[in-house]
C-alpha cells in the first residue's frame, strides 16, 4: 500500500466514484447588491455584482444537485469552492461556511474535495479551515501570479503536504504544468495522490500518466471537460468535472452514461447541438467559464446568484443565447426546461 490506510480509504472513494458519475464542482450562491453590472448589457455586464454569501441559498442549490433523480444520477464526487465557485472571491469565513454546509449535505454519501490556492502558507490556512470543517482532500489550485521552476512547483506541494492530514489533487493549469520527472517527484510526496490536468496538451499528460506510480488518480479538468473526454480518455484519464452537471445534471449524466457506453450517435448529438456551441459563447468573453455556468443556472430557476467582480454576468444578447443553447440540450435528453427554485 502505497498511503496510509486513511488515505487509502479516500483514494478508493474517489476512485469508485470517478467510475459511478461525474465530478461536481458547485457554483457558490452570492446576494445580489445594488451597483453597476449584471445582465443589462447587450453583449455582457460591466462588472459583477455578487454581494454577501448567500448560505442558505447555497444549502438548497446543493441538495439539488447532490440528489439523484429520475433524469440524473447523483454524481461521484463533490469540490466545493473551486474554480466554478469562485474560491479566488471568497474570505476565509465564507470559505469555512462553503465547506462546512458541503460536508453536512453530503453527509457521507460521496468524497468532499474542498479547494484551495495561492502561495502554499496562504493554502495551509485553507487547508485547516478545510480539515476542520470536515473535508475528505484538498484540490492544490495553482499558486498566486508568478510562474515557477519545477523544483519550486514540488517545493510548493511538500510545504502543503506538511502542513495537512488531508491527501491532495495537484491541479495544473496556467502557470503550473508538470514534467515527467517532476511528477515522479510529487508523486512521492506521502499525501499527494492524484493530478488534475488544464492544459489539454495529450502528449504531455500520456507521459505524465505513464511516469505515475500505479493507482495515482487523474482528473480531465478542462474547461468544459465533455468536449475532450474521448480524447483524455485515450490517454488513460477518463475522469473528467463536469461544469455542465452545476446547471443541469441531466445533460451531465446522460453524456457519463453515453460515454461509458461508448454510445456513439449520443455524444456526437450532444457535442454537436450543445456542448460545442456553448463552448463557444463561452469563448466570446474571459470569465465565462464561470459566468455563463452561473447564468444557465439562474434561467432554471437555481439560486446561486451573480457572480462577483472581478467576473461579469452575460448581458442581455448572450444570456438570450445561452438560453436557446440551455433548451436544445434539455430538450436533446428529454429533461424539462424549468425547474422551480429549490
Amino acid at each position: 500500500m502505497r498511503y496510509s490506510a486513511e488515505i487509502e480509504a479516500v483514494v478508493q472513494r474517489l476512485r469508485d466514484g470517478m467510475a459511478d458519475g461525474v465530478l461536481s464542482f458547485p457554483l457558490t450562491s452570492f446576494r445580489a447588491e445594488g451597483g453597476e453590472g449584471g445582465e443589462g448589457g447587450e453583449n455582457h455586464g460591466s462588472g459583477g455584482s455578487g454581494g454577501e454569501l448567500d448560505l442558505e441559498s447555497y444549502r438548497a442549490y446543493l441538495t439539488a444537485q447532490l440528489a439523484p433523480g429520475p433524469d440524473a444520477a447523483a454524481p461521484g464526487a463533490v469540490f466545493p469552492a473551486c474554480g466554478t465557485g469562485e474560491f479566488f472571491s471568497l474570505d476565509e469565513d465564507e470559505y469555512r461556511a462553503v465547506v462546512e454546509a458541503t460536508v453536512e449535505i453530503a453527509d457521507g454519501r460521496l468524497p468532499v474535495v474542498a479547494g484551495i490556492g495561492y502561495g502554499w502558507a496562504q493554502a495551509l490556512r485553507f487547508a485547516r479551515i478545510a480539515e476542520e470543517a470536515g473535508a475528505d482532500a484538498l484540490l492544490v489550485m495553482p499558486h498566486y501570479l508568478v510562474g515557477a521552476p519545477q523544483d519550486g512547483l514540488v517545493g510548493q506541494l511538500r510545504r502543503i503536504a506538511a502542513g495537512t492530514r488531508l491527501p491532495l489533487i495537484a491541479y495544473q493549469r496556467g502557470q503550473v504544468a508538470f514534467t515527467a520527472d517532476t511528477l515522479r517527484r510529487v508523486a512521492e510526496i506521502p499525501t499527494v495522490v492524484g493530478l488534475k490536468d488544464g492544459h489539454s496538451d495529450l502528449d504531455r499528460l500520456q507521459r505524465l500518466t505513464l511516469a505515475a506510480p500505479d493507482g495515482f488518480l487523474f482528473f480531465n479538468g478542462a474547461s468544459t471537460a465533455e468536449i475532450q473526454a474521448r480524447a483524455y480518455a485515450t490517454v488513460g484519464v477518463p475522469a473528467y468535472s463536469s461544469a455542465v452537471h452545476a446547471f443541469a445534471p441531466e445533460i451531465a449524466s446522460a453524456f457519463f452514461t453515453a460515454l461509458r457506453g461508448n454510445d456513439e450517435a449520443t455524444l456526437t448529438k450532444l457535442l454537436r447541438d450543445f456542448y460545442v456551441p456553448l463552448v463557444e459563447l463561452r469563448d466570446r468573453v474571459p470569465g465565462y467559464a464561470v459566468s455563463l455556468v452561473k447564468a444557465a443556472a439562474r434561467l432554471r430557476g437555481l439560486p446561486v446568484g451573480p457572480v462577483r467582480a472581478p467576473l461579469t454576468d452575460p448581458g442581455a444578447a448572450d444570456l438570450a443565447a445561452l438560453e436557446a443553447i440551455l433548451d436544445t440540450g434539455l430538450a436533446l435528453v428529454g429533461a424539462p426546461l424549468r425547474r422551480a427554485t429549490a
